[in-house]
């Protein structure tokens, strides 16, 4: 006898899975039909070896090119949304992808369908897409699994991002300004070295008739001609530079470095530490409401922490919790996280609703990320337009020195 891997709902329409034996595929949609069951998808495995039965292997990955963030989020809501309304999983998959409208994320949903389809868990057909689904993702759908509240469990992954995507779009709006103005500075000190200092340079070779130019005119005026005459040169060192700080910032040591000033930064590091509790809170919090346990709530956590500093402190955290110690000692111990935070951590811990404090906590930050944001950016305003006038300044003082040359040269004579 053959055996047959299918996926049935129950009368209750409870999704199942399992493996038959039976002669023929068609007699095992009526064995499984007897039993109560509506059949949903048969298919033969292989056997292997000592009788070992291997289940069809999932389609290939799909790169995670094209789909984004709010793709995601929105099919997080949609599945939580439609599980919640009594919807099978298979059947709610196949609804989403098909008002999918964008083709590569239609294409994965399509591969993870077919992945339940053939008896594999959700959460295995997630994780054939790491650039799409990240290890939090599929250790929350698999918590959810476990538990048998999928549907709850998503519903908290969708909210997450949907938080998470509202501090990081406030983040980055108050990146707007500074960026403007930075690109008209740019701007405006290119167009007055290529096409302005020239003119000035043949009018003060005349005048001057050919005395020495003050220090610093003659210094912009030869970083103009270098400019104007080496242009692809020019490019090339800007590039090469732009380039060389990237990749000093990717090493580890250039890292570092970025973590330490992004953190002792006035505003800013204040900012990027309450948006990175924010983060931590959220996740920890969200992960051990869904039924992950606390040690690998703590190594996912820190996976998503790009701040080498707080990522390092939460490491000494999970060994410090392995150990066997409370969570709140270790926290305070590090002296990054600030004293409410590990003073609400420890009243979660002896009442035993850890969870829904970090939550609590998260939501108090990202109120606090909103003030931080409001004040970085009424400090950024001034310091670009003060940083604006001084490099144009130096520009238009370094013209004005020859004409007072030429001005203090006549009153002599």
């Amino acid at each position: 006898m053959a055996k047959f891997k299918y996926v049935a709902t129950d009368k209750e329409g409870r999704e199942l899975s399992g493996v038959v034996e039976s002669t023929s595929e068609s007699r095992a949609k009526r064995d499984l039909a007897a039993q109560g069951l509506t059949v949903q998808r048969v298919a033969e495995v292989a056997v292997q070896g000592a009788g070992k039965v291997a289940a069809r292997k999932p389609k290939k990955a799909l790169i995670g090119t094209g789909v984004t963030k709010e793709n995601v989020t929105v099919f997080s809501r949609q599945l939580a949304t439609l599980l919640k309304a009594g919807l099978p999983l298979l059947r709610s998959l196949e609804v989403i992808s098909r008002q999918e409208k964008n083709p590569y994320f239609k294409t994965l949903l399509d591969q993870v369908a077919d992945n339940v389809r053939t008896g594999n868990k959700f959460s295995e057909g997630l994780a054939q897409h790491p650039k799409v689904f990240d290890r939090l993702y599929v250790n929350m759908a698999r918590a959810g699994e476990a538990s048998g509240k999928l549907d709850v469990v998503l519903d908290r992954v969708a909210t997450f991002q949907e938080k998470a995507m509202k501090t990081t779009n406030k983040v980055k709006s108050a990146m707007v300004y500074p960026i403007v103005i930075m690109t008209v500075a740019i701007v405006i000190v290119v167009i007055l070295m290529i096409f302005v200092i020239p003119q000035f340079q043949s009018i003060f070779a005349d005048m001057l008739g050919g005395a020495k130019m003050p220090a610093l005119t003659q210094s912009i005026i030869d970083i103009s001609d270098f400019m104007r005459d080496h242009y692809i040169a020019t490019i090339g060192i800007v590039v090469a530079v732009v380039v060389a700080i990237k990749l000093f910032f990717k090493t580890k040591v250039g890292h570092k470095t970025w973590d330490i000033l992004a953190l002792k930064t006035p505003k800013i590091g204040d900012m990027m530490l309450k948006t990175t509790v924010a983060r931590f809170t959220r996740t920890f919090g969200t992960l051990l409401s869904s039924g992950v346990p606390i040690l690998e709530a703590l190594k996912i956590t820190q996976g998503t922490i790009s701040n080498s500093l707080i990522s390092n402190a939460l490491e000494r955290v999970h060994d410090r919790v392995r150990d066997g110690e409370p969570l709140a000692g270790p926290l305070e111990q590090q002296k990054i996280f600030p004293t409410m935070v590990t003073s609400m951590v420890e009243v979660g811990e002896e009442t035993g609703q850890l969870s829904e404090m970090l939550n609590r906590i998260a939501d108090n930050y990202d109120e606090e990320v909103d003030n931080s944001v409001g004040a970085m950016t009424s400090i950024i305003e001034p310091i670009m337009i003060v940083f604006l006038a001084v490099v144009v300044g130096t520009i238009v003082v370094a013209l004005f020195l020859p004409i007072i040359q030429i001005i203090q040269s006549l009153t002599g004579g």
